[in-house]
């Protein structure tokens, strides 16, 4: 049996990840095959070493078709793998914030003349002057409570919140925050119907510039029939932990066990079949000690599988004063990461854009 072991069927790759020119990407195929049989990866002969084969691609577009295929007395075999280029990456961040809903009430009950006054908005704003952050903000229709919802927000704010698309974008996240898992066994209508009544009440409140595809689900749980409503809404990637937890990986999109490894030392998978590219989550801040910020984020800075995209997650209740877990160093938390990234050469983009902010070439 002939078996290619690398590239990783569905791989995002990069000019980390082999020699990039002007003509492509060149990378080595790696692989196995029965001993004294001829290997050929895309027509060329490979090298052999015992089962081991060899073998130089070059990728000259988007999406290539990786072919290997081993011919011998025994008689022949194939294996077949799909990769992505992404020609222009460059080193990059996201930054995402789940569960949103207080700031919406807040705004409701104090009515404040500008939006960046409400005391999370302003959080954020700062973090962006200083920073250069941008943010998707992920929300809830209504608050865990059910005392306010989307529907409940007037209009009087929605050219403060275009003037504030460039850097800060809403988005649905799940209807409420419990029950826990939502969409694990949910239908493509009742993730359709969660997902247009979230998109209709921001651009109707905050305006069409200020909508963004989702990019993070909440808990991360999807039944695989749900996939093309999402793609169909404009969904290019989806953000998730692919961390083992009692023997399952959690916030993993039901995405088998082969992928989710993968993911758990990797930045980013094309699935193929949806057409959605899957992104693995490198710190969630509100889980993460100042102290251990810096630790968390440098080992990827000069990983081949993980520095060219970091991707950034926080939740909304822990920067509120009233709520039980509330981080009175959230914001500094995050700006220690910022600082990082940024003294590193890292630029924010929002993920959704392209794939995990690259124009698709």
């Amino acid at each position: 049996m002939i078996k290619i072991l690398s590239p990783f069927h569905g791989a995002v790759l990069t000019h980390r990840n082999g020699k990039q020119d002007a003509s492509g990407l060149t990378i080595e195929v790696k692989g196995t095959a029965p001993l004294e049989t001829v290997v050929k990866v895309n027509g060329v002969e490979a090298k052999r070493c015992g089962e081991l084969f060899y073998a130089p691609v070059k990728l000259t577009r988007f999406e290539t078709e990786i072919v290997a295929e081993a011919e011998g007395f025994q008689g022949t075999g194939r294996h077949s793998v799909r990769v992505v280029w992404l020609k222009n990456s460059y080193k990059r961040y996201r930054f995402s914030i789940d569960d949103n809903s207080f700031w919406c009430r807040d705004l409701l009950k104090n009515k404040p003349k500008y939006i960046n006054d409400n005391y999370y908005l302003a959080i954020l704003k700062k973090l962006h002057d200083e920073f250069g952050v941008k943010f998707t903000l992920n929300l809830f229709y209504e608050t865990p409570e059910k005392e306010f919802n989307l529907s409940m927000l007037p209009t009087e704010w929605k050219s403060q919140f275009e003037d504030n698309a460039e850097w800060m974008r809403l988005t649905w996240h799940a209807y409420n925050e419990f029950p826990d898992r939502p969409y694990q066994y949910a239908s493509a209508e009742k993730v359709a119907h969660d997902y247009d009544l979230i998109h209709d009440e921001v651009v109707r409140f905050a305006g069409e510039k200020s909508w963004a595809p989702p990019t993070i689900v909440h808990w991360g749980e999807l039944q695989p029939s749900v996939f093309p409503t999402l793609f169909e809404r404009g969904v290019r990637t989806l953000s998730g932990y692919f961390v083992k937890y009692s023997n399952r990986y959690d916030v993993s999109y039901n995405f088998d066990e082969a992928r989710c490894a993968y993911l758990n030392s990797h930045d980013a998978l094309m699935d193929f079949k949806s057409g959605i590219c899957l992104s693995r989550i490198d710190i969630i801040f509100n889980n993460t000690n100042i102290e251990n910020v810096i630790p968390t984020l440098a080992p990827n800075i000069d990983d081949e599988n993980n520095g060219e995209y970091i991707d950034l997650l926080t939740h909304e209740q822990y920067f509120w004063p009233f709520y039980f877990n509330y981080r009175p160093d959230h914001a500094e938390r995050i700006a220690t990461g910022l600082r990082f990234l940024n003294e590193h050469g890292y630029k924010p983009v929002f993920q959704h854009e392209g794939i995990m902010g690259i124009p698709r070439d």
